[in-house]
Formats: structure tokens, sequence, C-alpha cells
């Protein structure tokens, strides 16, 4: 057999040879065919109730909250950007390859605002009916979406072995996830967090992820960088919910439907060639901003 293939090579290099000779070149490799674009009924607009618009020194970030994986922290950073408390923050602790943190009315890590401290949302119960878009299994667990979040989940075979027919669920922290910032105590969060400048996974099941930018991870990761930062620092000018901004400032933005069959498609092809090191963080989300 080893002999065989020898010989099926060397004819092989002979005809490669022949047809150089003859002036003729061997055909190159056909490269795999582009994904077709997103059709129209393939994109979802983006609820300006649930959007943040944070214009920083460095440019704009928008983030989509997603109050189905962490309700507390969504109405918690909107009800603070309403009241216009993170205006003129400084990000005072920025790590290359982690994340941004901001938030801190004493910008040093040490201070909040006056309303209590927020019970930890690590992880969050799923329905199987409910929005949940699986793209993968990955060692005994599901990788998704929920709208735009990244998100882990155990099986769904197991929800029957449950009490209430749900399974656990949890943030990913993908670039351009936002994260809420908190002491030792799992139960501290307050005002401060953190936007994601890579993927971090062992922040998973031990902090609240409660959106995910859509708009500025090139801004996120322009970001000074310091532990502490060093003056002059980077900072927030202004952050607000976009429902409450002028219709005309109000940034138009919308995104593919993870639900849809295109972005189905899409992730299935990721899910196969990354394979056992496959995570939601891989599957790009196209985004318009109109």
């Amino acid at each position: 057999m080893k002999s065989l293939l020898i010989v099926l090579a060397a004819l092989a290099l002979l005809a490669e040879g022949d047809a150089l000779a003859q002036g003729r070149r061997p055909a190159p490799p056909v490269a795999p065919a582009a994904p077709p674009p997103p059709g129209p009924g393939d994109w979802r607009v983006v609820d300006p109730e649930n959007m943040l618009v944070i214009e920083t020194s460095k440019g704009r970030v928008v983030v989509e909250l997603a109050p189905q994986v962490a309700p507390l922290h969504v109405e918690r950073i909107k009800t603070l950007a309403r009241a216009k408390f993170y205006d003129g923050f400084e990000f005072f602790r920025v790590i290359d390859g982690f994340m941004d943190q901001t938030g801190d009315p004493q910008n040093d890590g040490t201070g909040q605002s006056d309303l209590p401290d927020l019970k930890g949302e690590f992880s969050f119960k799923r329905d199987l009916a409910g929005n949940f878009v699986s793209v993968g299994t990955v060692l005994s667990t599901e990788a998704g979406f929920i709208g735009s979040m990244p998100v882990f989940s155990q099986l769904a075979m197991m929800a029957p072995l449950t009490a209430d027919g749900k399974v656990n669920a949890w943030g990913a922290f993908c670039p351009g996830v936002l994260g809420a910032a908190r002491s030792g105590d799992p139960d501290s969060a307050n005002s401060q967090f953190f936007l994601m400048r890579d993927h971090y996974p062992t922040l998973e099941k031990t902090y609240t992820a409660y959106g995910r930018a859509l708009v500025g991870l090139d801004v996120i990761r322009a970001i000074k960088v310091g532990e502490p930062v060093a003056p002059p620092r980077d900072t927030m000018l202004t952050v607000r919910v976009a429902a409450d901004l002028p219709e005309a400032q109000r940034p138009k933005i919308r995104v593919v439907d993870t639900k849809s069959a295109w972005f189905k498609a899409r992730a299935n092809e990721v899910f196969v060639d990354r394979g056992i090191v496959f995570t939601p963080c891989a599957v790009d989300l196209p985004v318009e901003v109109r």
C-alpha cells in the first residue's frame, strides 16, 4: 500500500512538470464561496429603551442591554443614566486584553451611587420556550444567544429533570460585553461597570453580564490603559438611554436577528470550523447604523 502511494505521488509530480514544460500552469485551488449577505428579513431594529449610548473622549459606544439575562442590573444602569449620574466619570482601571472599568464618582474604585447594592445575577433560568438560540454544544454545555447577548446554558435535555422545567444559563464575557464591577462580596455591585476588550471566560458565572456593545468595540480598545490609569484619563462625556434622546440625536441601529435562518447557518459554519474550542464569541454579529 505504501509503495502504491509513492508511485501515485510520483505520477502526480510528473504530470505537473509536464504541464509546466508545455507552458501551462496547474489550476489554483478554488476558494470557498463567500456566504451570501443577510437578507431584508434577517435583521431586527434595536429597541431604544434597551440601548445605552456612551459618548466617550475616544468616541461613541452603543450597548444593547439584556434584561432577560440580568434585569436588576439593567434597571440600575438605566436609572443612573437617566439621572445623568455617569457624566464626566473617568476610566480609572483599564487592562489591555481584559477590560475598561468606570462608573465610580471617586474615579478610583472606592465609590458608588447612593442606591443600595445589587444581588449578583451571575446566572438565570431559561425557559425552553424562550428566546435562547442554540448555536452548538461543547463539553455538555450549549452555546447560544439571547438577542445580541452571547450566552452559555445547561443542556435543554436537563429541563425535564428540574422542578420548574428550566435550565441555568449565564452570560459569556465576550469582547464588548458589559459587566458589573463588585468587591469580594458577590452581592456588592452598585454603579461601577466594565466593558470587555477581549474574551475573559474566568469571569463567567462569578460576575454579572448584562449587555453587549453593538457599536464601538474599537473605541473600547482605544481607551487609555493603566492600573490605575495615569492622568489625563479618558472619560465618559455623557451616558444616556437612547429612548430619552431627541429623535434627531438617537442612533438608528439594526442588528442581524440571531433567530434568523441566515444567522443560524453562519453560526453553524463557525461551529463546525472551530469544533471543541468554539464559543459564541467566535460568531460575528453584523450591525448597521443609520
